[in-house]
Parts: structure tokens; sequence; C-alpha cells
């Protein structure tokens, strides 16, 4: 009887040391997986990042409620523009930041609801903010709700260049050759920015002097790009910048309607005319391929030193620019290569402000 109790004792006793060898082996087990599933955890929400660069923190959301305090109720005393997409607002925000607000017109929203709007507004506010160049301006964050959609963007108290050459009597005075020229060279860059540098790349939509805005300075920002598709078919306001195939594009616009649009920009730098809905190309172009430049010349300015060869480029630019076909079109690159050899031509010489 002892030896047969004896053998149930160690038998007991093995018994036991086995069940906890057995438990240390699985604690074990557990924390090694839980390590391995953390770690690849990490490596998916590293490799998320990565390949959605979207999904970064580029432009910061606002609630409507702090929109609407920023702008005392978008009140009509903080107007500072309105345009074909919408109505542009100097605000305050909370930490005492200045910038501009564009509210989208309602009509826009509807229509755009469940297209363009929703997540596919943000994910594209979001894509455009990324835009960083001295000739773009910055877009700082957004903000959407039922019947609304909010851009915020920098605020540098700036005028447009449809007030400098169409509005303010003295503007034309202020924009001399040089800084003519200067605009449309900071024109281009930024459009070659947008349309080469940024990935996926931007088109604009409607280059026009409206969305052109000048700093102290006299340098050029280009605002509203990339916002077409709250509007694609909208006429009000692109009629005479766009080109006749601009209407047959589902997205609103494309490189060569921009570059036709900085062509029309270009035209109006040199007369001082309006687009007045594209006769501007009409009226210029005979007078380009006769180079009767005394006629298509803003008369409001001298020419320095009589030297008219910079604007004689400028005025073959703008013609090629705005050709009937697109295939004749130059890149945008081109375009910019020349008018920055234009500025640095000028600027050298001491013929022009800058």
């Amino acid at each position: 009887m002892k030896i047969t109790e004896n053998i149930v004792y160690y038998f007991v006793l093995a018994f036991l040391i086995l069940l906890i060898f057995f438990f240390i082996i699985l604690f074990i087990f557990i924390l090694l997986r839980k390590k391995n599933t953390n770690s690849n955890h990490v490596v998916h929400d590293q490799a998320s990042d990565q390949e959605s660069p979207s999904v970064k923190l580029c432009a910061s959301p606002y609630s409507l409620v702090d929109i609407d305090v920023a702008t005392d109720g978008f009140s009509e005393r903080r107007i500072i523009g309105k345009g074909r997409l919408g109505t542009v607002y100097a605000a305050v925000l909370a930490g005492g930041e200045l910038v501009a607000v564009k509210r989208i017109h309602p009509r826009f929203v509807l229509r755009n609801d469940g297209v363009g709007g929703g997540l596919g507004f943000s994910s594209i506010l979001k894509w455009l903010a990324l835009a960083n160049h001295p000739n773009v301006l910055s877009i700082l964050g957004f903000s959407e709700g039922p019947g609304e959609r909010i851009v915020v963007m920098e605020f540098l108290g700036m005028m447009s260049l449809d007030f400098y050459l169409h509005q303010n009597v003295d503007g034309a005075s202020l924009l001399d050759w040089g800084r003519r020229l200067r605009v449309a060279a900071g024109v281009a860059r930024g459009l070659e920015y947008l349309h080469e540098v940024m990935a996926p790349h931007v088109v604009h939509g409607c280059v026009k002097p409206s969305n052109i805005l000048i700093d102290v300075k006299f340098s050029a920002k280009i605002c509203d790009y990339g916002l077409s598709f709250l509007a694609p078919n909208e006429k009000e306001g692109v009629m005479g910048y766009v080109d006749g195939e601009y209407w047959l594009e589902p997205k609103g616009g494309s490189k060569e309607s921009d570059v036709y649009g900085l062509g029309v920009v270009l035209l109006e730098l040199l007369s001082g005319r309006r687009s007045e809905g594209g006769l501007i190309v009409k009226w210029s172009l005979p007078l380009i391929k006769e180079l009767k430049m005394d006629e298509l010349l803003d008369p409001r300015l001298m020419v320095p030193n009589n030297d008219i060869k910079p604007l004689v480029r400028l005025a073959k630019v703008a013609s090629a620019c705005v050709s009937n076909s697109r295939k004749n079109r130059p890149l945008i690159g081109q375009v910019a290569a020349i008018l920055n050899d234009l500025e640095d031509e000028v600027r050298l010489s001491g013929t022009g402000s800058f």
C-alpha cells in the first residue's frame, strides 16, 4: 500500500509540474502573438499613411458654428468679394487668425450633394490644401454641413487683377509694364506648379483676372483653383476665359483650357481691355499678326525707352495661348519659361517697377 501511495503522489506531482509548464508556455505564446499583432498594426498604419496622403491633416476642418462666429453670422459688413462660386468674407478665427472664408452658393451645394459634396468635398479640399507655392493662394481649411460648403483661405488683404485693370481709376497706372510682366510671369509659374508639380495635377478651371490676387509687392497669387467641379456647366463668369472644348468636359476644364485662359489674361494686361465674353481675342489677334502694337497696347501707359520688344514677345505668347487648336497651344512650362525670361530682361534693364 505504501508503495502504491508513493506512486500516486509522484504521478500527481509530475502532472502539476507539467500543467504549470503548459500555462507558462501558453502565457509566453500569447504575449508574443500580441506583440506581433501590434507591430503589424503599426506597419499597416504607416503603409496606409504613405499610400493615402489625402488622410493627412493638411486642411483643418472647422465646424459651421466656428465659421458662423468668425464671420459674425455671415454679416454683409464682412463681405470682401463676390464671385461665380460664392461670397468671400473676412473672418477672425477663435485663435485670432484673420482668414478669408468663401461660402459656396447654395444652388451649387444642392446640385453637388452626393456627387461632389459630402466626403468628396472634404477629400478634394484636403488635396488642394497641399498646394504650396508663392504664386498660389493657400487653402487652410474647410467646413461642411447640410446646404453648406465653406473654403477657408489665407487672407493677405489683396485686391484682384480685375480691380487694378478695370475698376480702380488709378489702378492701371500703378501696374506699369514692368509690374504687368511680373504679374504675367507669376501667374504662369503658379499654373505650372498646379499642372506639373502637384500630384495628381490640378486644373484651375477658370483662369481670369478676378481669380488673380495682387499683393503689396505686386506679386500674383492664383485663387479658386480646382473648384470648378462645383459648377462644371456654369457659364456665368466663365465665358471668354475658356475654349470651346471646355463645355464638352464633364469635370470642368483641362490644362489646355487653363492655358487659353492665361492667354486672355495676357491680352487684358497688354490692352487694358476687358475680355467681353471673348471679343478681346477676335479684336487683338489681327493686330498682333500685323504688329500694330500702337493700337493693341493700353493707351494709359507709356512704353519705357520706346523699347517695345518685350511687349511684342508677350503679345506673341498670348496669341499662341489662345490658338483655336489645342494641339498648337504651348504647354504651361514653355509659357512660364518665356515669361520668366521677359521678367528678368525688363528687371535687369531697369525699365519697369519691380
